[in-house]
C-alpha cells in the first residue's frame, strides 16, 4: 500500500503554506516526477533556486565529495570551499567582501545590520532603510517588516522599527522619504514575489545618484535575480548600476541552502568582535555546492543561455497574449517572467496546468510567475507554452 504523504503532512507538519497536491520524489533537469510516477515540466525551479536544473551532476558530485571530506567546522577556522566561493563571487562582481549565511532572509538581515552600523558611523546615527511597495525580503521579523506590504492587521505586531515603504519605481517618493534618520535604500532590481515588476529605464540609476548625493547605502536584494536569472550573472548588470551592498541566496546553491551578502569596502563596516556571525553560515558542504553551481554558470555561459531562452519564452507568451483577450500583460527579464490575467483565476490556472504536467507559481490572484531552470531547452519551452495556454483557457472558462 502506498504511503499517504499528504496525510502525514496534515498530522505532523506545521501548516504555513497551501501546497499544491503533488508529492515530488525525483527531479532531473527541467523535469520532476511525483510519487505516482507522473512527469511534470518544472517552471518554478524551486522558486528560482535550481538554476542549473534538478539533480545537476556537477552539484551532486561536489556535495558527495565534500561530504566524504569535511562538512562543518564553524567559522572559528579557515575552510577551503568557503574561500574559493568568496573569491569567485567577488572577482566576478563589483563588490569587495562577502559573508555567507543560510538563506535570503539571513542575507537581508546582515545587510540591515551593515546599514545600521554604517548609519551610526557615517550618518550621525541614522538607522532607517527605505524599501519599496510590493517588495519581498523574507519572513523573519525584520525582513517581514522591511517587505513592502500593508502591516496594519499583521498578526506579528509590533514589528521591528526602522523601515519606510515607498512606491516602487518612483524616485520622487524616495527623495521625499529620505530624512536624517535614513541610512540606506533597498530594492530588488526586478521584483519577484511582488509579481515580476520591472522598473522603468533610469530608475536604478536615479537611485544610485540620490544615494551618492545623500551619503546613503544602495542595497540590491538579488536573492531572486542573482546567479543568471535575468540573463546576467547578477541582476545589477542589466542596468549597469552598481550597489554598495548585494544580497544573494536561492540560485547561489543550485538547490543547497546558502545565502550571502556582499559589500564594497566602504560599506563592509563589521569588525571581528562578534558583531555578526553564523554557526552554519559558509560551511564547507554548502560552499562546495555553491562553488560548483556558480562555476558551472560562469564556465558554460549559462547567463547567455538564460537571456536567449528568456527571449524565446517571452515571445511565446506574447503570442498567447495576442490571441487571448484574458491576458492583459506579459512582463519580465531573462527567465523571470509573468503573465497578468484580467480575472482572479491564477490558483485555478495552476491546478489546470498541474493536470497537464506543468508546474507554475502564482504570487498574486491575477498573476502567473514563470521561472524555470536556466538550462531549459526550446523544445521544453514549446511544450510548456502549449500546456500553459490550455490551462489558462480552462481556468478562465471555469471562472
Amino acid at each position: 500500500m502506498a504511503t499517504d504523504w499528504k496525510a502525514i503532512e496534515r498530522k505532523y507538519y506545521m501548516f504555513c503554506v497551501r501546497r499544491q497536491p503533488i508529492v515530488i520524489v525525483r527531479g532531473e533537469g527541467t523535469k520532476v516526477w511525483d510519487d505516482e510516477g507522473k512527469e511534470y515540466l518544472d517552471f518554478t525551479a524551486g522558486w528560482a533556486v535550481n538554476n542549473i536544473g534538478h539533480s545537476n551532476p556537477v552539484i551532486a558530485e561536489a556535495v558527495a565529495e565534500q561530504a566524504r571530506t569535511l562538512v562543518q567546522t564553524s567559522n572559528q577556522f579557515y575552510t577551503v570551499p568557503q574561500l574559493e566561493l568568496a573569491e569567485m563571487l567577488v572577482e566576478n562582481s563589483c563588490l569587495d567582501k562577502v559573508f555567507f549565511c543560510n538563506s535570503g532572509a539571513e542575507a537581508n538581515e546582515g545587510a540591515f545590520k551593515l546599514a545600521r552600523k554604517y548609519g551610526k558611523q557615517r550618518r550621525n546615527g541614522a538607522y532607517e532603510v527605505i524599501t519599496a511597495s510590493n517588495s519581498f525580503h523574507g519572513r523573519t521579523l525584520s525582513t517581514w517588516s522591511a517587505t513592502g506590504k500593508p502591516h496594519d492587521e499583521d498578526p506579528f505586531l509590533p514589528l521591528p522599527r526602522g523601515f519606510v515603504h515607498v512606491e516602487y519605481d518612483d524616485i520622487s517618493a524616495v527623495r521625499e522619504a529620505t530624512t536624517d534618520r535614513t541610512a540606506a535604500v533597498m530594492v530588488e532590481p526586478v521584483q519577484g514575489e511582488g509579481g515580476v515588476n520591472v522598473p522603468s529605464e533610469g530608475y536604478l540609476a536615479e537611485l544610485r545618484q540620490w544615494c551618492d548625493e545623500e551619503g546613503l547605502l544602495l542595497i540590491f536584494d538579488e536573492v531572486q535575480t542573482g546567479l543568471g536569472r535575468l540573463g546576467t550573472l547578477f541582476g545589477y548588470e542589466v542596468s549597469g548600476v552598481e550597489p554598495d551592498v548585494m544580497t544573494l541566496a536561492k540560485g547561489l546553491g543550485g538547490g543547497v541552502p546558502i545565502g550571502a551578502f556582499l559589500a564594497k569596502d566602504h560599506a563592509a563596516v563589521f569588525e571581528p568582535k562578534g558583531e555578526h556571525g553564523s554557526t552554519f553560515g559558509g560551511n564547507a558542504l554548502t560552499c562546495a555546492a555553491a562553488a560548483a553551481s556558480t562555476r558551472y554558470i560562469i564556465e558554460n555561459d549559462i547567463t547567455d543561455r538564460a537571456r536567449e531562452m528568456g527571449e524565446y519564452l517571452k515571445a511565446g507568451l506574447q503570442r498567447i497574449w495576442d490571441s487571448r483577450d484574458f491576458v492583459t500583460e506579459v512582463r519580465g527579464v531573462g527567465l523571470l517572467l509573468a503573465v497578468e490575467l484580467d480575472a482572479e483565476v491564477s490558483a485555478e490556472a495552476l491546478t489546470a496546468c498541474n493536470e497537464r504536467g506543468l508546474l507554475l507559481n502564482a504570487p498574486k490572484p491575477t498573476t502567473i510567475r514563470i521561472m524555470p531552470p536556466l538550462t531549459i531547452t526550446k523544445d521544453e519551452i514549446d511544450i510548456g507554452l502549449e500546456r500553459l495556454e490550455a490551462g489558462l483557457v480552462e481556468a478562465v472558462n471555469q471562472g
